[in-house]
Formats: structure tokens, sequence, C-alpha cells
């Protein structure tokens, strides 16, 4: 099983947590844009490892 792809996919979406902190002190986005995000961002992710995995 290859899992080189979901390790880099975990670092980004670690990395992109961290950004997503930054950018939400600047915006003072509350808890549900924060959630609403990152689950946009979850989806988005295990799209594109599907389609990678083809």
């Amino acid at each position: 099983m290859d899992f080189g792809g979901l390790i880099l996919l975990v670092f980004l979406a670690l990395l992109f947590a961290w950004l997503l902190n930054r950018v939400r002190r600047a915006f003072r986005l509350g808890a549900v844009g924060y959630a609403g995000v990152m689950i946009v961002f979850i989806i988005a992710m295990l799209l594109v490892w599907g389609q990678t995995k083809v």
C-alpha cells in the first residue's frame, strides 16, 4: 500500500491548519466559519486523494 501520498496530504493539512489559524485571527472568523472552512478542505483533500488512487 502506498502511504506516500497520504503522508503528503497530512503534512499539507497541518500546514493549511496553521495558515488558517493565522487567517482566522486576522479576519476574526468565528468557530462556525472555521469549522466550515476545515470541512470544505477535508472534503477537497479526500477527493484529490481519491483521484490519485485511480
